[in-house]
């Protein structure tokens, strides 16, 4: 028997429910099995859905509900900023908090690099290239580089700049290793690190930890690992004026604030709120 949009839709949701996920997932895989958004999808309320088409979709419904796929790897990507990045089990899901990062960083340019006609930007693990594909295409002024330790990771950072028409230089490597090695410095170090401690993966949903890679979100035993890290090895890349921004895991704010201080006592540190009222982001900015 056919079935119409609208029922397989209701069935989705309803299956969705039952194993307590997001009944909008549907929806989004619905979308993307009928090549269609979704103002199309409900122009097409009573249209009846291929028979083929149903069975894949169903199967991915399952693989979401039962087997705790992330809906981003089944269809393929994630919005951020505006744009679809592609995203695969070697990439972390872009998420809204590090637009609210990248915003910050945005907004902070103008005032600190007043009149410069060039501003290097290194986005340190890149990942799917989210930050710095975003970055590069928003302010052209951006001379961006991005880094990851993973190989698979640089290929889907590299396709996304690709297909979003970014230009942006990649080294693999391990967090700030690359630019040290090659004696480089630049004037935005920007990064999304691992910060979830490891005494919380217990906790994690198995959307998220069974499937995203383990090297994008565990920071060690507090979650602090690599910020120990970046605050160790900023002051041999970063020139003056500088700007370092962080987003990093609620409560977290004062400890990171903290590092970067004893790493740069003379520069203004400043933890900032996100939408939802957690300390997400954290900026320093070294004027002289």
């Amino acid at each position: 028997m056919r079935r119409n949009v609208h029922e397989v839709l209701t069935w989705a949701s309803s299956f969705l429910h039952a194993h307590g996920k997001e009944e909008r997932a549907a929806e989004w895989l619905l979308c993307h099995h009928l090549g269609t958004d979704r103002a199309g999808l409900f122009a097409r309320w009573r249209e009846p859905v291929e028979e083929t088409v149903y069975e894949r979709f169903a199967a991915d419904v399952r693989r979401h509900a039962v087997d705790h796929v992330p809906i981003q790897y089944l269809i393929g990507h994630e919005w951020f900023y505006g744009r679809p990045f592609l995203v695969n089990r070697h990439v972390l899901i872009p998420r809204p908090e590090t637009e609210e990062l990248v915003l910050g960083v945005l907004e902070r340019l103008p005032r600190l690099f007043e009149g410069r006609e060039r501003i290097d930007v290194v986005d340190v693990g890149t990942g799917s290239g989210a930050i710095a594909v975003t970055l590069a295409l928003e302010n052209r002024t951006l001379s961006v580089t991005a880094t990851d330790i993973s190989e698979e990771a640089l290929t889907v950072a590299r396709e996304n700049a690709a297909r979003l028409g970014a230009r942006i230089s990649f080294l693999r490597g391990d967090l700030l290793q690359p630019l040290i090695e090659q004696g480089q410095t630049v004037d935005v170090v920007v990064s999304n690190p691992p910060y979830i401690p490891e005494t919380d993966a217990a906790t994690l949903s198995p959307v998220v930890k069974d499937y995203e890679p383990h090297t994008a979100l565990f920071g060690g035993r507090d979650g602090l690992d690599f910020y120990r890290r970046f605050a160790r090895d900023l002051p041999l890349v970063l020139g003056t004026p500088a700007l370092a921004a962080f987003e990093v895991g609620a409560g977290q704010g004062e400890a990171v604030a903290s590092l970067l201080a004893a790493a740069f006592p003379e520069a203004e540190i400043e933890v900032a709120f996100d939408l939802n009222g957690k300390d997400r982001m954290v900026y320093m900015t070294r004027k002289k």
